[in-house]
């Protein structure tokens, strides 16, 4: 919990009290108002001394969309530097994440629009099993994909020309970053307009497959939406909140 730091508050077992001359703009959710995610993860971050739950407390704040990890860098050099060192180096380590960042951004807005979930970083083939394209979503049962941000969504196949995909049958809608992360409203109708007219005609004869495996085989989406449709993930990141008391 962020107290304002004029405020004597002492920290209990249940909860850890912090003052900070810096109380951020809340966020408020069911009535509570609640730190800004990269304020939260940062802080989180801080009071950790495994390097393992500092790595995934950052790095899946981005995965989920949630912060970018230019916005966690920003909070680090601006906040309390106490316990900074570590979280310093291993936010250095994660590398470039825009693509992950992205991609979290669109998982988040999916679950806003009426359409069935897709699978992720596909390579669309033509019927002999040749790669023609490559797609940040994809929905096997229409033929419909999404192509959002970079050019090549962060996928390791090389990058092809969207006529290909057009030509084989696909109906291919795409996404700037910059519409992604603000015109919710246009890119829904625009998804949900699309997937009706995939499914109005018959579906285009594609094959679409994930990124290689270990073994260096690809794996069909209708068994890549088999296999993380079994999986339970559950991901919890603390957050702080601010507090007049």
């Amino acid at each position: 919990m962020l107290v304002p730091h004029t405020r004597r508050i002492l920290s209990r077992e249940f909860v850890a009290v912090e003052r900070t001359s810096r109380v951020p703009h809340s966020v408020r959710h069911d009535g509570i108002p609640f730190a800004p995610p990269a304020r939260a993860a940062i802080d989180a971050a801080r009071q950790e001394t495994d390097p393992a739950t500092v790595g995934r407390i950052l790095s899946l704040t981005i995965y989920h969309g949630l912060c970018t990890q230019n916005d966690l860098q920003t909070e680090l050099e601006a906040g309390n530097q106490r316990g900074t060192a570590s979280v310093r180096k291993i936010l250095r380590r994660l590398g470039s994440m825009s693509d992950t960042y992205l991609h979290g951004v669109a998982r988040r807005f999916l679950e806003h629009v009426p359409l069935p979930p897709p699978t992720w970083n596909m390579t669309i083939c033509d019927r002999h099993a040749r790669p023609i394209g490559v797609v940040a979503a994809w929905w096997d049962e229409v033929g419909l994909g999404w192509q959002f941000g970079t050019r090549n969504n962060g996928n390791p196949a090389p990058k092809m020309n969207d006529l290909a995909l057009t030509a084989a049958g696909v109906v291919l809608v795409r996404t700037s970053r910059e519409q992604l992360c603000t015109n919710d409203a246009g890119i829904a109708r625009e998804l949900t307009s699309a997937f009706a007219s995939a499914a109005r005609r018959r579906r285009p004869n594609v094959l679409a497959y994930g990124a290689a495996s270990a073994a260096g085989s690809l794996l069909p989406a209708r068994d890549m939406s088999a296999t993380v449709g079994s999986k339970n993930l559950t991901m919890g990141i603390t957050v702080s909140s601010t507090s007049k008391s």
